[in-house]
C-alpha cells in the first residue's frame, strides 16, 4: 500500500479525507492533537506547523503523498491589518508548507512518482474585499506551487485545491448560525455552502495514480464561484 502523509489532518477536511484512506493507504497524520482520529486506522504524529520541526522518525522511506491542510481565514480591512498580520499567515499558510516539503523531500523523491496536494482559495484568484492577508499567502501558494512541479517533475506531482467557503471548523465563525449558513449558499453557483467531503475527494484523487499525468494545477472545487455569475 501506498504512504500518505497528511499535515494538520485532524478535523474537517483532513478527517473527511483520512476517514477516505484509512483502509487503502499507510496512513500518517501530522497534527497538534489526535482526538478526533481515534477511531481511524493511522498513525499519528504529535507536530505543530507554526512551531515545530516535523519528526520523520516515525516515517517510512518512501512517502507517495503529501497533503498540507493548515489553514487560516483571516478576513479584515486592509487599513487594519498590520504587517503582523501578513507575516502570520504566510507562515501558517506557505512557509510552513515549505518547511515540510523540505523536510520530507528525501521520502518523496525516494518513492517511484509521488503527489503533494497543497490548499489555495478562491480569493487567490477573485478580487474580495477584507482579503488581502489570506490572499497574498494562497497566492504564494500557487506560484511556489506551479515551480515546483516544473523542477520536480516526473518525480513529484505538485498540485493546489483552491475552495470557496467550506463547512469545516476554520470557517465556524462564517457559519455557525443557519442564518449565516443560507445566505453563503445563495452567493454561490450551486446554492450550497461546501462539505469537507467535496474536498477530499478531490484530494484524494489528486494523490491516486489515476492522475498520474496531472501536476502543476490549480483546481478551484467552489461550486463555480471563481468563474460563474450567481443567477438569483
Amino acid at each position: 500500500m501506498k504512504n500518505i502523509l497528511l499535515i494538520g489532518g485532524s478535523k474537517g477536511i483532513g478527517r473527511a479525507l483520512a476517514q477516505q484512506l484509512q483502509f487503502e493507504t499507510n496512513l500518517y497524520v501530522a497534527s497538534r492533537s489526535a482526538e478526533d482520529l481515534g477511531d481511524l486506522k493511522l498513525t499519528h504524529i504529535p507536530f505543530d506547523a507554526t512551531q515545530d520541526s516535523l519528526d520523520t522518525s516515525a516515517l517510512p522511506a518512501e512517502l507517495h503523498g503529501l497533503v498540507y491542510l493548515p489553514g487560516s481565514i483571516n478576513l479584515r480591512p486592509f487599513k487594519g491589518l498590520k504587517p503582523e498580520a501578513f507575516e502570520s499567515d504566510l507562515q501558517i499558510n506557505f512557509l510552513g508548507l515549505v518547511k515540510v516539503m523540505q523536510t520530507v523531500l528525501p521520502q518523496l523523491t525516494a518513492a517511484p512518482q509521488s503527489s503533494v496536494v497543497a490548499f489555495s482559495s478562491v480569493a487567490a484568484t477573485m478580487g474580495m474585499p477584507f482579503h488581502t492577508s489570506v490572499a497574498a499567502a494562497k497566492g504564494a501558494i500557487e506560484g511556489f506551487a506551479k515551480a515546483f512541479a516544473a523542477e520536480y517533475a516526473p518525480k513529484v506531482r505538485m498540485n493546489v485545491i483552491a475552495p470557496s467557503l467550506t463547512d469545516t471548523p476554520l470557517a465556524d465563525k462564517f457559519l455557525n448560525s443557519e442564518e449565516k449558513k443560507e445566505k453563503a449558499a445563495l452567493r454561490n453557483p450551486m446554492k450550497k455552502v461546501g462539505t469537507p467531503q467535496d474536498i477530499a475527494q478531490m484530494t484524494a484523487f489528486l494523490l491516486h495514480e489515476q492522475s498520474n499525468w496531472i501536476t502543476g494545477q490549480v483546481f478551484a472545487v467552489d461550486g463555480g464561484m471563481s468563474t460563474l455569475l450567481v443567477n438569483g
